[in-house]
């Protein structure tokens, strides 16, 4: 295949998403946000065995990245949700933590223009060893971050699905039409011909009489020599191979 086809663009697609999904990865970690990363690290997995598919032909491995592309744009829709608070989930939750920390996305502060500020908490008894952490200026709110990163994730998605449904469909018809031993060729060199006209290698078997002997006198010798004897040393029976024209050795019979 030429580099500008759908197998290409698919090895393409995985890169991106491989790449995509690498970065979030990053984030997620430094915001130890548990359930994205476990998600990272499964989507990671099958973009890996997706771009192997595509690169070693194997459809199968394709058809479990397409699944998965389906799985995949669920769970960002699911991300989207939450930030934005769509259906009574609140992003302040601790669902992402799986409830193990109050931690946020890494983005709530450190994100463009963000600027983070500490206050000692040590006029609360209990509390003195605790600060009180301040985020002003950002130029975009972090859950607007996430979205975007969520989306650009179904966006890559949604295109790597087509294209992998197309390249299987693809690999399934050159599949069906090659054949193994002769390639594309529909008439393989290697069929053989059943009825073959030119040359048929028979085998014959010649009496040679030797001197003192007509044809027949030996074909009697030959007749009454019991089983499991030795012929006489003045008759030899002698197998040969010829190679005789067809024609020639029908008129013979």
């Amino acid at each position: 295949m030429g580099c500008c086809t759908g197998r290409c663009t698919l090895i393409f697609l995985c890169t991106l998403q491989l790449l995509a999904a690498l970065e979030r990865q990053v984030f997620d970690f430094l915001g130890y946000q548990w359930a994205p990363i476990l998600a990272n690290f499964l989507h990671i997995i099958i973009v890996i065995l997706g771009l192997f598919g595509t690169i070693q032909y194997r459809p199968r491995y394709i058809v479990v990245y397409a699944i998965w592309t389906a799985v995949w744009v669920t769970w960002n829709i699911f991300i989207i949700c939450f930030y934005l608070e769509v259906g009574g989930l609140s992003k302040d939750s601790e669902l992402l933590t799986f409830n193990i920390s109050r931690h946020q996305s890494w983005w709530s502060e450190n994100g463009p223009g963000c600027v983070r500020k500490e206050a000692s908490m040590s006029g609360i008894a209990g509390l003195d060893s605790h600060s009180y952490i301040s985020v002003i200026g950002c130029a975009l709110e972090y859950r607007y971050i996430e979205v975007m990163h969520s989306s650009f994730q179904i966006l890559i998605a949604l295109v790597g699905f087509v294209y992998a449904c197309y390249v299987v469909s693809v690999f399934t018809e050159e599949e069906d039409s090659f054949d193994f031993i002769g390639g594309f060729d529909p008439f393989p060199l290697y069929h053989v011909n059943e009825k073959p006209t030119n040359l048929l290698f028979k085998q014959t078997y010649l009496l040679i009489c030797p001197a003192g002997f007509s044809g027949m006198q030996g074909m009697n010798k030959l007749q009454n020599t019991r089983k499991g004897e030795a012929a006489s040393a003045q008759l030899l029976l002698t197998r040969v191979n010829l190679v005789l024209p067809c024609s020639a050795y029908d008129s013979a019979v």
